[in-house]
């Protein structure tokens, strides 16, 4: 009896030891939840979050199995971190896994996304391990391919109204105004000239400046005003009468020495009885110990009389005034301007091509301007970073154009150089911004595009295309505002706003091939054929690249079979 009660106690240990150790068999797919699936890109990275469940009787106690997220695609893979589960009888720190009830578990995944992944399958690799061996049990695909839509996000702007790199103008000036004054003084209430007077160094000068416009061909008086005046002491009658006949005696004297120089100029004349404009100037400029006082009865007293009572109860300070403000105030003021036309555009653009030192740093950047060659416009901005190297345009401008060759690390050297003669540049630090987007530095781009505020380009839509590839779509939504490109349409997209989309794609200025595949995107995702088809057909016609892109884009999957989209990318 003994025997047979050890027997059979035997054989029931030997079934339970054996359906211990059997080996791990392959796990049916339905068992396995991923989300999002499709898999979908977002800030450069491929998240997923799989839910699986180890069936009952299924987990072996002494099993420990390692589960790896594999990434395939083409005949590449990516392996993310995997999780370890452990049997009731192994000893460990993992999450353990009860054979008669089974369990669930969670695993959140992560793969950097590089554009080969766009069609992909993700699936899960299974490792058991047992005290006597290790094995691996089918693979299991718990998604198919990858929604690659916000990678889309362009760091390459065309032009300013876009996003693109802007230009620091020049200040040509192909007429600009040169400018001579003079002054004739008179003695206290006199008003006629004296020799001293108009033989002074600024009047023969002024007349010496008539001459050089009459003798130049470049040159051309504009103006010339000739203003009587008189101080702010005394009755206005008199002050009126002689700053009248100031005027009269100074136009008199300047006709007779144009009509010696035989130039006929037109003269604009005016006289001013008392001068406080002058007086006040010539307050703020003096050392008169009493100043403020004076400046605050300017200020608080309007009629000319009261003024005149109230600084002269000033009367030490009066005696100064009196000696070295207003005898300055007796005066006629002769203003000539003369217009002095610049090289011609002819002129300019030659001198830029054979001896770029005779011209200014203003049209030197001008001479960049004159022609569309962007290969011309870098030579001729290389010139100017060369003979006038402290001024920042030169490396700016020049790092524009290198922006537009698509020689984007020379640009980025050329906005950085620009930065060093001047960090305060709101358009420099925008344009090395714009570089490092495009290089992938997001964390440098932002910091740039911090000091950018006020730049003259187009900060919206670079913030917002920034926060696109950063995978914070809600401040991309707030940076773009109501920009009207491709990349806030695309952000759009993003968040399920197909109608705002449809109307920023309408809206933007330059049309290209990304904004008609764009309109192709939407029209996959609000099952409409005829906005697939005729968005494909634009991109495609504009840039054959897109059908490559369209042929393995997951968001035109439904559509790979119908023979017009075909016929579009083939």
């Amino acid at each position: 009896m003994k025997k047979q009660l050890f027997f059979a106690i035997t054989l029931v240990l030997a079934l339970v030891m054996s359906s211990c150790s059997k080996d791990l068999t392959a796990l049916d797919p339905s068992l396995f939840t991923c989300t999002p699936n499709p898999l979908e890109v977002k800030g450069g990275k491929i998240d997923a979050t799989i839910t699986g469940t180890f069936p009952v009787k299924y987990f072996a106690k002494n099993a420990t199995v390692t589960v790896t997220p594999v990434l395939v695609y083409g005949d590449q893979e990516a392996k993310a971190t995997p999780s370890v589960f452990q049997g009731e009888k192994v000893v460990g720190n993992n999450q353990t896994i009860s054979y008669k009830a089974g369990g669930s578990y969670t695993i959140k995944t992560t793969f950097d996304y590089v554009p080969e992944m766009a069609k992909s399958e993700l699936y899960l690799d299974f490792s058991v391990s047992t005290s006597k061996k290790t094995y691996t049990i089918p693979r299991v695909k718990v998604a198919d391919g990858v929604i690659a839509t916000s990678t889309l996000a362009s760091a390459n702007f065309s032009d300013a109204a876009t996003g693109g790199p802007v230009i620091v103008p020049d200040k040509f000036q192909r007429v600009i105004q040169e400018t001579q004054e003079a002054d004739i003084k008179f003695l206290i209430q006199q008003s006629n000239l004296r020799t001293s007077e108009t033989k002074a160094e600024d009047v023969v000068a002024l007349t010496q400046k008539i001459k050089e416009a009459k003798d130049a061909q470049n040159k051309n008086v504009a103006s010339f005003e000739i203003a009587g005046y008189a101080s702010p002491d005394g009755g206005m009658e008199l002050n009126t009468n002689l700053a009248e006949k100031r005027e009269k005696v100074t136009k008199d004297f300047v006709n007779k020495q144009l009509k010696k120089l035989k130039e006929n100029i037109s003269l604009d004349t005016k006289f001013t009885p008392e001068d406080w404009d002058g007086f006040q100037k010539l307050m703020e400029a003096s050392n008169i110990q009493d100043k403020q006082v004076i400046l605050r009865v300017l200020s608080m007293y309007s009629d000319p009389e009261q003024r005149e009572h109230e600084i002269k109860n000033l009367s030490s300070a009066f005696k100064v005034i009196a000696e070295e403000i207003l005898p300055q105030l007796r005066r006629s003021r002769l203003k000539l301007t003369v217009d002095v036309t610049g090289k011609s555009d002819d002129q300019i653009a030659s001198l830029a091509k054979d001896d770029a030192s005779k011209l200014s740093v203003e049209e030197l950047l001008y001479a960049a301007t004159l022609t569309d060659d962007l290969a011309e416009k870098a030579k001729t901005y290389t010139k100017a970073t060369q003979l006038y190297s402290s001024d920042l345009r030169g490396f700016n401008n020049l790092g524009v154009v290198e922006y537009q060759q698509g020689k984007i690390a020379d640009a980025a050297a050329n906005f950085q150089k620009a930065l060093d003669i001047e960090p305060k540049c709101v358009n420099a630090s925008y344009n090395a911004g714009l570089c490092a987007l495009a290089q992938g530095d997001l964390a440098k781009a932002e910091v740039l595009f911090g000091k950018a505020a006020g730049t003259t380009g187009n900060l919206s839509n670079a913030l917002g295309t920034l926060y696109i590839m950063k995978g914070d779509y809600a401040k991309a939504k707030t940076a773009f505002g109501n920009t009207a490109t491709n990349n806030a349409a695309l952000l759009q997209i993003l968040d399920g706003n197909y109608n705002g989309a449809r109307s920023t794609l309408d809206a933007v200025a330059q049309p290209d091939a990304l904004t008609s595949y764009l309109g192709a995107i939407i029209g996959a995702r609000t099952n409409n054929r005829d906005a697939v088809y005729a968005g494909l057909r634009k991109a495609v016609s504009l840039d054959t690249a897109y059908k490559t892109k369209a042929a393995n884009d997951i968001e035109f999957a439904k559509f790979t079979t119908d023979d017009t989209f075909t016929s579009i990318i083939k």
